[in-house]
């Protein structure tokens, strides 16, 4: 609800909620549910306060104009009342909706006008239209209405009763099964051509109430949503050699491998520029990225990086980069192979443009990272589509090559070449804090939802040229930070547009994120409009 107070010929508008004013809030098209249809609105005034009220939607197609049960015009009542707000979409298309409410108020004087603008926004989508069979011309039908069941229409639906309860008997059996076989399913049995990335999960389809805080996204107090299996790190529990055995169908010998410069170097990790000679013609070689361990690594900081690195494999997509061999010979180091992206770690490669900025401020457009994004959304909504969870999505974990082509990759060794992007909150596991969703910082669920939020952060990373986000925040009060409505700001030069886009994405409500395909649809949108200014 919101409560606004005008005393004399000064009038202040604040977002307040718990008898807290949210400044921040102020900054945003507050998202409506797609299941709200109607807000309420409190006001009163101290003195004689006439108004004037009017709607505006910029999609008539997909939402009605709004309806109150209010006049459009009259006196703001003395004492405190509310009044309703009628959101009624059409069900023709899949829109979302801009509304605008203008409320003109004129105190004493009709030349003294405070014109108060509430903009909102909804997700509305289209109605499937039941089937109508045409009226038969036959005089002797008789009247489906008015007419009692035959007997043969009533075994026709005791019947397909009959067929839905087995059917649905039956799924139930299986889903229990299904759980009961998956509780002793290891980390490592995911790792497979024919399944979806090692350490992974998967939504469940449990639900629990959650309270969500006070954000500018999300104005309604309480909703539900799928509860998500919470998962554990486990892969320090796997041995090395069940590690080794995961990926022995795509090792191959040292020999066929040469290194050549270091790319990135760590404390016990490096990723390596290297050769690798074909083995049908050994004439031909094949450029590619090889990561791997020093010395000092310990057993579990090898397992970890072979294991890590198996999280997209099995997944073919023009934006991913899963790993296609590596190398375990005994008495050599452990070594992991992807192809070769010349420009290297996209996060390395925004720094170096933004160093390069001063002298050349064309060196990259804005219209070129927004294309960056659209890719690194295109392949999380191919690993969306697959059930595949990245759980540490980040500029640090994707390669661009000089064509600006971006690939996703997996996150083995980013603890070690990063360690200012991961944090220890007191549960001795390394965890990306500044790029996870609420419900994965204080719940440890995740989703796919969780990586739109990731992708958020991302694309907040592409607009800054890979600045750190919430730098300023320590990593054990982010999660009350996010509880209270705060967000990273809009970087500087960054459309009104491209903002709004992540804020959507970081909602407390995962229901209430924008899916991945829609982010796809709304930057290409964004992008083809920045081209037509070029």
């Amino acid at each position: 609800t919101l409560f606004f107070l005008i005393t004399g010929l000064d009038a202040e508008l604040s977002y307040v909620r718990n008898d807290v004013v949210n400044h921040y809030a102020l900054s945003f098209n507050l998202l409506i549910p797609s299941e709200t249809n109607n807000l309420h609105f409190s006001w009163h005034a101290k003195s004689k306060v006439e108004y004037k009220l009017g709607f505006q939607v910029d999609n008539p197609m997909a939402m009605a104009m709004p309806q109150a049960n209010i006049s459009l015009q009259g006196e703001v009542p003395r004492t405190l009342s509310v009044f309703r707000v009628e959101l009624s979409c059409a069900g023709r298309l899949d829109s979302e909706v801009t509304i605008l409410m203008q409320l003109n108020l004129t105190i004493n004087s009709s030349k003294n006008i405070t014109v108060l603008n509430f903009k909102r926004r909804k997700m509305c989508y289209k109605k499937l239209e039941p089937e109508v069979k045409p009226p038969t011309s036959d005089k002797n039908s008789i009247d489906p209405v008015n007419a009692a069941p035959t007997t043969s229409t009533r075994v026709f639906y005791i019947s397909v009763g009959v067929c839905c309860a087995v059917i649905f008997l039956v799924a139930i059996i299986l889903a229990v099964l299904h759980l009961h076989s998956m509780k002793r399913i290891e980390l490592d049995d995911s790792i497979s051509d024919s399944s979806s990335s090692q350490g992974l999960s998967q939504p469940s389809t449990q639900t629990t109430q959650y309270l969500r805080a006070d954000t500018p996204n999300n104005a309604t107090p309480v909703t539900s949503y799928p509860t998500l299996r919470i998962e554990k790190n486990d892969l320090k529990s796997v041995t090395i050699m069940e590690a080794k055995a995961k990926v022995k169908d795509i090792a191959i010998s040292r020999e066929r491998i040469t290194l050549k410069d270091v790319l990135q170097e760590g404390t016990f990790g490096r990723i390596f520029h290297g050769i690798l000679i074909e083995e049908k013609d050994p004439s031909k070689e094949k450029q590619v990225f090889v990561k791997t361990v020093k010395d000092q690594a310990s057993e579990v900081q090898v397992t970890m990086m072979l294991t890590e690195s198996c999280k997209l494999r099995g997944l073919h997509h023009r934006n991913l980069l899963p790993i296609t061999h590596v190398c375990i010979e005994e008495g050599e180091k452990p070594m992991v192979l992807l192809p070769y992206m010349n420009w290297g770690n996209l996060k390395l490669f925004l720094r170096q443009c933004k160093l390069v900025e001063a002298n050349n401020p064309q060196a990259i457009s804005q219209q070129d990272l927004v294309h960056m994004a659209i890719q690194i959304a295109c392949g999380m909504s191919y690993l969306a589509r697959r059930e595949v969870i990245h759980k540490d999505l980040a500029a640090r974990n994707c390669v661009i090559d000089d064509a600006l082509q971006v690939k996703i990759t997996d996150n083995a060794l980013s603890r070690d070449l990063f360690p200012m992007d991961y944090h220890c909150l007191g549960d001795n596991e390394n965890r990306p804090v500044r790029w996870m969703a609420l419900e994965s910082l204080v719940n440890n669920e995740f989703s796919s939802a969780s990586d739109v939020w990731a992708f958020g952060v991302t694309l907040w990373e592409l607009m800054t040229l890979g600045q750190t986000p919430y730098v300023d925040i320590d990593p054990f009060e982010m999660a009350a930070y996010l509880k209270d409505g705060y967000r990273i700001a809009q970087p500087i030069n960054c459309p009104d547009e491209l903002f709004a886009v992540m804020a959507c994405c970081w909602a407390l409500d995962p229901e209430e994120r924008p899916k991945f395909q829609q982010l796809v649809q709304c930057l290409t949108e964004f992008h083809a409009a920045l081209g037509a200014y070029v």
